[in-house]
């Protein structure tokens, strides 16, 4: 098969499935009072379920970027897309709420396999910078269009069928790309002078628990609040296992998470765009739906259709985020992106309880994908850019973890927030504005940032030279 074609058709394939591993977190969010009253779930249950996923899939993605950097980005995509499949079909037949909550985290730890692999071989598929950098500029935008139809479809066809065939997606995507697998190229074996990376499972059992503690306890503080010992027990066991993975990493000589790696200024601003972007596309999704069934008396089939016209200015700006980063450059993109998915959430801060739907929310519906989805394409390059092949998977684990992190922490944040003012659509209005602020400071530290965008070599000798800055 011609390269090119290997290189488009393997590439969309990827990008579906990318999309649809994060589709799949949002399916069961629209719908979750309908499995509530169909399993008989109480808050504590329902707040385990809603969050299962994501704990799984953002606690081990680093691992799954190390397994990716150590066995290739084929073998563990097909782990990864077997599990995926095995889990939502469980999903899909689950009798009780015991098997489904317990899918539901094997179905974030496939994700978490599949995630970074299926960057590694875009990388593959993609060996030249530029190629490479093109290519990220449109994977950026592949992870909000997938929350984006998982929001709008979940809801009509939980009301049209069952909660319960939306795991379809899932399965189907993935039997699709295992059986298509065999066509992706295998990952070039690494150059004489890099070694493959050591598992470092200390290090990988502290990172695992320690996200997995620190984000349930986020997750809870938005129903149990901060005070209460479900909240505070799990977020210090948390920190404190995280603290104790920081200081492992740095007496470890292949840590998971080298030192070096978070330092670049680059990076680490991208870093915070993604998760800043992440954040307030998810409150979006959580406040307007609580504002339209809870308050407005919408069902889930009509608060799923309010999506639709978020869903299409995200797929025609997601179309044009790719060209326009490679023309104006990765900054510059990022940077417009936020401001303007700032203001799309400035003007959802003005949520009044009479707000109309054309007049009220629909100018901020537009505005935020917009700007969305040209801030992730950006920040995507810039994460990832200068990365050696043979840390394709940590930078492809750490970028994840910002996108599931960033919804986690910054959900908990403002929805602790919005708990302070006397109304709830006042408490509403002051969370956006907090999230337009967010965007807005993240634009102007992206803004600062130096225009030219690193390129990679492949060169022995420079993989081992990059290795030892981000060890050092």
């Amino acid at each position: 098969m011609p390269v090119i074609a290997t290189g488009r058709y393997g590439f969309a394939l990827l990008g579906v499935v990318q999309a649809v591993l994060i589709f799949t977190i949002m399916i069961l969010t629209v719908p979750l009072p309908l499995v509530a009253r169909e399993l008989g779930l109480g808050p504590s249950g329902v707040l385990l379920l809603s969050a299962a996923y994501g704990l799984s899939f953002s606690s081990l993605l680093l691992l799954g970027g190390r397994l990716t950097d150590r066995h290739g980005g084929r073998p563990v995509l097909r782990a990864g897309l077997a599990l995926l499949a095995a889990a939502s079909i469980a999903c899909a037949l689950a009798p009780g709420y015991p098997v489904l909550l317990a899918s539901r985290f094997a179905q974030g730890a496939g994700a978490a396999l599949t995630a970074p692999a299926a960057v590694a071989v875009v990388r593959v598929l993609h060996p030249e910078p530029a190629a490479y950098r093109r290519a990220m500029a449109t994977w950026g935008g592949l992870s909000v269009l997938g929350a984006t139809v998982g929001s709008v479809v979940s809801g009509a066809v939980a009301t049209a069928v069952s909660w319960r065939w939306l795991f379809a997606v899932p399965v189907v995507v993935a039997l699709a790309g295992l059986a298509r697998s065999g066509s992706l190229p295998a990952a070039p074996g690494h150059a004489p002078a890099v070694r493959r990376p050591a598992l470092d499972l200390p290090g990988a059992a502290l990172a695992t628990a320690g996200v997995c503690a620190a984000s349930y306890a986020l997750v809870a503080s938005t129903e149990q609040g901060w005070r209460s010992p479900g909240t505070y027990g799990p977020l210090a066991a948390g920190l404190a296992l995280l603290l104790a993975f920081a200081v492992v990493e740095r007496r470890t000589a292949d840590p998971l998470l080298p030192p070096g790696f978070l330092a670049d200024r680059r990076r680490a601003t991208a870093l915070a765009a993604v998760m800043a972007t992440a954040a307030g596309t998810a409150l979006t999704f959580v406040l307007l739906s609580l504002y339209l069934q809870q308050l407005r008396g919408w069902s889930a089939a009509a608060t799923s259709a309010a999506f639709l016209p978020y869903a299409v200015v995200l797929l025609l700006s997601g179309r044009l985020a790719g060209p326009l980063t490679v023309r104006y450059g990765p900054v510059a993109v990022t940077a417009g992106g936020l401001a303007v998915a700032a203001a799309g959430l400035g003007l959802l801060a003005g949520l009044a309880p009479g707000s109309g739907y054309a007049t009220g929310l629909l100018p901020g519906l537009l505005l935020l994908p917009a700007g969305a989805a040209a801030a992730f394409a950006g920040a995507a390059v810039l994460a990832t850019g200068g990365v050696p092949p043979e840390r394709t998977g940590l930078a492809a684990g750490v970028f994840n973890t910002a996108m599931e992190l960033g919804p986690t922490a910054g959900l908990a944040a403002l929805m602790a927030l919005a708990a302070t003012r006397p109304s709830v659509v006042g408490g509403y209005a002051a969370a956006f504005a907090a999230a337009a602020a967010g965007l807005a400071l993240t634009a102007v530290a992206v803004a600062a940032l130096p225009r030219a965008t690193p390129t990679t070599s492949t060169t022995a000798p420079e993989h081992a030279t990059r290795i030892k800055e981000f060890t050092s």
